[in-house]
Parts: structure tokens; sequence; C-alpha cells
């Protein structure tokens, strides 16, 4: 794969762009592929220091879900719209928007007084990255044309988009550790800053000069309805499932999701065209870019926390722990390409995602039992890593596959919404996959703690004080500092244990779905074949 040195050297596609000036394309390409990165890199990093901002907060565990929730929720809400918008007002602009919102939700997050406010904080963040992935995007399009230069662009995009996945671990827990974590944060805005100068001086402004009609429609009942599921998901080890207040936002999420799609099979420019979802093939792409997310890509939020949580590492050691998970991600589209010498596309992304629910049956399966150490002699952590690196290969392998089988589904002049839905889909599935296995980490971390725990006057005491809200958000040293020495020690033992278990059944499920998921791709698969069989059959 091609690295940023590899200066693509055809010119700029002229179409649409304003001024005379001389564009370097090696300099536009970096300068697309930077934002970007950041925008992975943030995505990623946050993750590591969620512990952290627990005890800085003394937050609960639906607060640090929320840290993650409301950015993803805000990113993937706003991303079809937000490529609309960078049509009409200009990539460019949409790019220089994008970074000042991005730079002031940064400052933000890193001068939050509350939870309440770091999170809110994050969703704006979330509309700033999705300003800047569909402008990036867009501009990488419009400089490069179709030939060897635009391949080798966007193996450097790709390139980037790895590298920044592979070290926001290691980043986030160094950040952490020895800054704080509110300069996680506060470090973008000089980055942000050195963009908009490369940007403003290398970029060319570009717009479409026949935009289609916004849908602010769809935009909005769409992001109302995944936010309320999100919600209903989260509060769920608070406030129970089966409550009124749980039943109120899951139906006023169906509604709403109801009214979206009444939105899209009326509107002549949707925002969605929904017809697609009546191809196999479509949908099979769509379910394996929603499994891939959901059942891999969301381990990016949960190992930190596991890792800090269940075993007391700092967040250094976890940033280290996960290296297994990330590495094998950068080794895994290698392995991808061997295969799909010999597979055809469908069975490449059903094997990538049987490999995942295998990696997290693994992991769960010695996650739950025996201690992580980091230490060269330890079996258990070797059994880990290996789960993490099945896992991670797995996700190597569809994290780019998963994009081109949706494009390969629709006709050239519908490649733009075919993207934004793959998109829409990738952080949609993260956010969910957040909301359901952190319930269920949540109930069974709960329900291991009680099975374990002599239910004493004092443990009951701590229980009620919301002892274990705050040791599933990493709080645990905050949230027993109060009780006696032997007490403290007792309740963090058994707050360690419970962690591991709730996070093997959140790991058991995400491995049941991947396999599921990846059985109904097959069948999908295969009915797409008959479907193009019979197809051909007639007009033969």
């Amino acid at each position: 794969m091609s690295s940023t040195s590899a200066r693509p050297t055809l010119p700029a596609q002229p179409s649409g762009c304003n001024g005379s000036k001389s564009v370097n394309p090696a300099f536009v390409l970096a300068t697309a592929s930077a934002t970007c990165a950041l925008i992975v890199l943030d995505t990623n990093v946050v993750a590591v220091s969620l512990p952290s901002i627990a005890r800085s907060f003394h937050a609960s565990f639906a607060d640090v879900e929320w840290v993650v929730s409301a950015y993803m929720v805000a990113f993937a809400s706003c991303l079809l719209p937000a490529g609309g918008l960078a049509d009409r007002v200009g990539r460019k602009r949409m790019l220089l928007l994008g970074l000042a919102v991005f730079f002031l939700a940064s400052l933000g997050c890193g001068a939050a007084p509350s939870a309440a406010m770091l999170n809110v904080a994050r969703a704006v963040k979330g509309v700033g990255a999705a300003m800047l992935l569909t402008a990036a995007l867009a501009v990488i399009a419009n400089t490069f044309h179709e030939g060897p230069a635009r391949v080798r662009a966007w193996a450097v995009w790709g390139t980037c988009m790895g590298l920044a996945t592979t070290v926001a671990p290691l980043v986030g827990g160094v950040i952490t550790q020895w800054l704080g974590w509110r300069w996680i944060f506060l470090l973008n805005l000089p980055v942000c800053a050195v963009l908009a100068w490369c940007a403003s001086r290398s970029i060319r402004e570009s717009r479409n000069a026949e935009p289609g009609p916004l849908d602010a429609a769809g935009s909005i009942l769409f992001g109302l309805a995944l936010a309320l599921g999100i919600w209903a998901l989260i509060e769920v080890p608070t406030d129970g499932l089966a409550s009124w207040t749980t039943g109120a936002r899951l139906t006023a999420c169906a509604l709403l999701f109801g009214a979206f799609v009444h939105v899209q099979r009326s509107r002549a420019h949707a925002m969605v065209d929904l017809a697609l979802f009546r191809q196999p093939r479509f949908v099979a792409a769509v379910l394996a870019m929603f499994g891939y997310a959901a059942c891999a890509q969301v381990m990016m939020t949960f190992l930190p926390l596991y890792l800090q949580n269940a075993f007391g590492l700092s967040a250094v050691m976890a940033g280290v722990g996960m290296l297994p998970f990330a590495l094998a991600m950068v080794l895994g589209p290698y392995i991808g390409a061997t295969l799909a010498r010999r597979l055809p596309g469908m069975a490449l992304l059903s094997t990538g995602l049987l490999l995942i629910g295998a990696g997290n049956l693994l992991t769960a399966l010695v996650a739950g039992d025996g201690r992580y150490a980091l230490v060269a002699g330890d079996g258990r952590y070797a059994l880990v890593a290996l789960g993490m690196v099945v896992t991670g290969l797995g996700a190597g392998m569809m994290n780019g596959d998963t994009q081109k089988a949706i494009m390969a589904c629709v006709p050239p002049d519908r490649t733009g919404m075919a993207s934004g839905i793959s998109t829409t889909t990738r952080f949609t599935a993260i956010v969910t996959s957040v909301g359901v296995l952190g319930a269920v980490l949540a109930a069974r971390t709960h329900a291991a703690f009680l099975a374990g725990t002599p239910m004493t006057p004092d443990v009951r005491a701590a229980l009620d004080e919301g002892l274990m809200s705050r040791v599933l958000a990493g709080d645990i040293a905050q949230a027993t500092a109060h009780l006696r020495p032997a007490l403290r020690a007792t309740l963090a033992s058994a707050a360690h244990a419970s962690f591991a278990s709730g996070f093997a059944a959140a790991l058991y499920l995400a491995g049941a779905a991947a396999v599921s998921i990846a059985a109904g791709m097959w069948l999908l698969g295969r009915k797409g074949e008959a479907v193009q069989v019979r197809r051909v059959a007639s007009n033969g």
C-alpha cells in the first residue's frame, strides 16, 4: 500500500473550481487525509480516557457511555445532510467551517466543568466531524481523476486511516496518564489551526452546479429516532427494561423511524433511496458493514474499559494491551486481498465476520476467568491477545471491502448516496452496539457482583449509594474511598471480577451476533445470485 510520499501527479479536476492558482495534488491529499485521520484518532483515542473522565467528574456509567454516544449520534445523524451542504456551499468552505466547529467543540470538551457539559460539547464535535469527513472525501474525489492516480490517492488515504486507528489507543493512554484527559481534546486546537492553514492554501473551491434539494425533515427524524433509541438503551441499567420510561423512549424511537421511512418513500429527492434495499446483495453488503462495526469496531470502546476496570491497568498499559487488536487490523487487508483471489466478494465478507465472531467468543471465554497481565510468561494473556488478533484480522479484512461491496451494488450516478448509507450504517452500528452491549455489560456485572459478594448491611449501603454505576465507569477507587479498608478491599476485588464477567457476557453477545449476521449475509448472497441468474436468463 502506498505511503504519503507517493505524490500522485495527475492534475486536479477543473470542474467547479474557482481561481487560477496551481494546485499541488500531493499537498491536497495530505491535507484531506490528515483531516480524516484527525477524526479517526479523536473517535478512538477517547475510549482509553473514559475511566479518568469518570473519576474526574464522579460520573456514572451512563454518563461515560454518553461521552462516546453523544459524539456518534451527532456524527451519524449529520453525515448525509453534511454531504449535501458541501455540494452547495463548496467543499473547501465546508472543510474550513467544519474545522472551526471542531476547534470550538474541542475547546469546550477540554474546559468542560461537568460530565453533562462534556457530552454537549462532544455532540457539537460530532457535527463538526461529519462536516469534515464529507468535505475531505469530496475534496479527494474532486481532485483526482479516474485511473492510477485516484487508486494511489485512496491507498494513501486508507493507510492514514489505518495508522490513526492503530496508534489511537496508545496515544490516548500516554496523553491521559502523563498530561491528563483534558489534553486529549485540547491538543486538537493546534492541529485544527495547522489543517485550516493548509486547506486555505492548497485546496481549490468546488461545488455541485446542480445540487438536489436537502432533505431536512429526513435528517431531523433520523437523528431524533437514533438519539431516543440510544438514550433508552443506555438508561436500561438504571430504569429497567420493563419500565415505562424505557418503553416510552423505544416507542417514540419506533414512531420517529417510521415517520422517517414514510418521508423517504414520499419524496422525489429523498436522503435514502429505499428501493436499493430491495436488492438482496445490497442488503447483504449493508448487513456486513453493520456487523463489522457493531461487533468489531465497538471493541475500541469497551476493550480499554475492560483492561482498566477489570485489572487495574494504567491508561498507558491499557493502550499497550490493545495493540494486538490494532496491529491485526493493519494486517487484515493484506490477508483479505490474498483471499479475494479465491473467494467471491460476499464469501470474503462472511469469512471476515466469522473471524470477528470467533475472536469475540475466544476472548469472552478467557476474559471472564483469570487475570490479564502484560507479562511474557502469562498464558492467560496470550489467549486473550490471541482472541484480539483473530477479531482484528477479521475487522481488517472487512474494513475496506464492506464499502466496496455496497458501492458495487449501485449504478455510478448513485454512488454518493451509497457512500452516505455506508458511512451512516457504520457509525449507527457503533452507537447502537455501545448501547446494547453496555446494557448487557452493566446487567451482568451487577448480577455477578450480587452473586459473589456477601450482602452485609455495609455492602447494601454502598450499593445504595450508586457504587456499581461508578464501578462500571472506572471509578472504583474513589467510589470505595469512604469505606473501611477491609470492606474497600473486598468490594474492589468483587468489582474487578464482576466487571470481567460483564465484559465476557457482552463479547459472547457480539460473537453470536457476528455469526448470525454472517449466516444472514450468506443466505442473501445466495438469493442475490439466484435473482441475477434469472435476470440473465430472461434477457437471453
